[in-house]
């Protein structure tokens, strides 16, 4: 079996987690691909090599001269986030794809990478409207926070049709049952230039 790669990125707030966290349930062929990051981690609740594999920032830079990353970012100053190469080789070599919760630069970088391997699905938000609400009942962000996730929202919108498709999260059950059908196809398809 040839594996695949299925990215799914969005604006923060618009449900893509939530959708891959189910797709994950319901998908046995799948498997979830850890991120490594140079961040602490939050508190006992989070594994390495479960949550993100954490890393020192000397670490994550070594391994981007050793060119070890499919995708990277530097998120704010200090602080990295991307995917290793062996992530994505150690889930193929279980015999399952690879399915990431990437931002809208990660998910443009692997499709980029591994070209008919991969899709890339744009989860949209129906509004910003509707994304400001979402990100308010979260109660997890200040309301300077909110505003700067809503700013880069407006901006990350402007590459939706960078992507292989996108998913509007009016209502999650659909939206979920949508990618779903989609990562279905996909993954039962023949890649044209393997």
């Amino acid at each position: 079996m040839q594996g695949k790669i299925i990215a799914f990125s969005a604006p923060s707030g618009a449900g893509k987690t939530t959708i891959v966290h189910r797709l994950l349930d319901r998908i046995p062929e799948l498997s979830f691909s850890i991120s490594a990051c140079t961040r602490d981690r939050r508190g006992r609740a989070e594994a390495n090599g479960k949550d993100y594999y954490f890393i020192s920032v000397q670490e994550f830079q070594e391994k981007i001269r050793e060119n070890a990353f499919v995708e990277w970012e530097e998120v704010y100053e200090g602080a990295f986030y991307g995917t290793l190469k062996s992530e994505i080789e150690r889930i193929w070599q279980s015999g399952r794809h690879a399915v990431l919760d990437v931002d809208v630069k990660g998910g443009l970088s692997i499709k980029e990478f591994y070209k008919d391997r991969a899709l890339a699905i744009f989860v949209k938000p129906p509004s910003l409207e509707v994304l400001e609400g979402r990100l308010r009942h979260r109660a997890t962000d200040s309301a300077a926070s909110i505003s700067a996730r809503l700013y880069k929202a407006n901006f990350e919108l402007t590459f939706e049709d960078r992507f292989d498709v996108t998913v509007v999260n009016d209502n999650l059950d659909e939206a979920t049952a949508t990618a779903e059908s989609l990562v279905r196809d996909f993954i039962a398809s023949e890649p044209e230039n393997l």
